[in-house]
């Protein structure tokens, strides 16, 4: 058996986080037709894989691109929050 983390599930972190990310930043662009809980669901999760996988180390570049996209929609989501409130 190999060891190290190649065949973990930490090392999906990143491009979960990834995915989820561009996922969000797609929904938010059809926010109209989709609804506002799809890309904040999404955004969510790609901030939290993010954060994961920054935390582990493995694959950071793609943990920093899915939190700093799915972290757009989680604003976005925040700004309609306190503009309405």
């Amino acid at each position: 058996m190999a060891t190290g983390t190649a065949g973990t599930a930490v090392t999906a972190y990143g491009p979960v986080s990834l995915v989820f990310g561009v996922g969000s930043v797609i929904t938010l662009a059809l926010v109209e037709y989709v609804g506002l809980g799809i890309p904040l669901l999404a955004g969510l999760l790609a901030v939290t894989f993010g954060i994961f996988g920054l935390v582990n180390g493995i694959r950071r570049a793609q943990s920093v691109l899915g939190l700093t996209s799915g972290s757009v929609s989680v604003v976005y989501f925040l700004t309609i929050l306190a503009t309405f409130a």
